[in-house]
């Protein structure tokens, strides 16, 4: 249940899985992989990959050390991953996504940038999150400008809803956290209806939290804020 990022700096359509029965908020497709993208899979792609699996991950191997753990839903590019993982080299990050070019754009700033402390995993992030993540093993969660499918009947089609965040919940260790920013301001409503209905979660905020240091202003926030656009950042902690 992962959003791919389209160059709006949004998310791509879902598709339905009639096999699974529900709706999954990405669409699998090629895009175009720059010779540097593909360069950096090949070269870099066996050492930073994780390979989905039906069985609980060992997050300890994976980072060949034990630390605090990480898990983001849909870092489109990986610029603003990037830059928190080289931020906080104590903490291990999970990036989930499905965009191939994104993947190879994340691995490319890897290389770049000497970050070790950084794996991804390309796939469903739902199936990830019941598969692979264990009960109470996650630091922290982000989900940083997920779509906000404005339209009233799209509104379900909105990755915050009830049973991934009780499922997130279930992921992170007591004392962890849930951090989710969007620039739509009815999607934000939206969220601090559905995360506040979380028996689990507490608002680290009256409503919506200051953004904390560590998330940087993405080029796209950037832009819509020079416009006069908001920016919402929710942070809730695991009780």
């Amino acid at each position: 249940m992962t959003d791919t990022k389209s160059d709006d700096g949004h998310n791509k359509p879902l598709f339905y899985d009639p096999t699974e029965h529900r709706i999954r908020s990405f669409v699998t497709r090629a895009g175009r992989l720059s010779t540097a993208q593909a360069r950096a899979i090949e070269e870099l792609g066996p050492q930073f990959f994780i390979p989905y699996a039906k069985a609980p991950l060992d997050i300890d191997q994976a980072f060949s050390r034990t630390a605090p753990t990480i898990f983001e839903i849909g870092f489109g590019m990986g610029e603003t991953t990037a830059n928190i993982a080289a931020g906080m080299p104590d903490k291990n990050f999970i990036g989930v996504e499905v965009h191939t070019p994104g993947v190879g754009s994340l691995l490319k700033q890897i290389g770049e940038r000497e970050l070790t402390n950084l794996r991804i995993i390309q796939h469903d992030a739902f199936e990830v999150l019941t598969n692979m993540i264990a009960p109470a093993s996650l630091a922290g969660v982000h989900v940083f400008f997920p779509d906000p499918w404005h339209k009233a009947r799209h509104n379900k089609r909105r990755l915050i809803q009830p049973p991934l965040v009780q499922l997130l919940s279930s992921r992170i260790k007591t004392g962890g956290y849930l951090h989710c920013a969007t620039d739509w301001q009815e999607y934000a409503e939206q969220m601090l209806e559905v995360l506040g209905a979380e028996a689990s979660l507490r608002n680290t905020a009256d409503t919506y939290a200051p953004r904390p240091d560590y998330r940087p202003v993405t080029k796209f926030e950037n832009r819509g804020i020079k416009l006069g656009h908001g920016v919402w950042d929710l942070v809730f902690e695991k009780k």
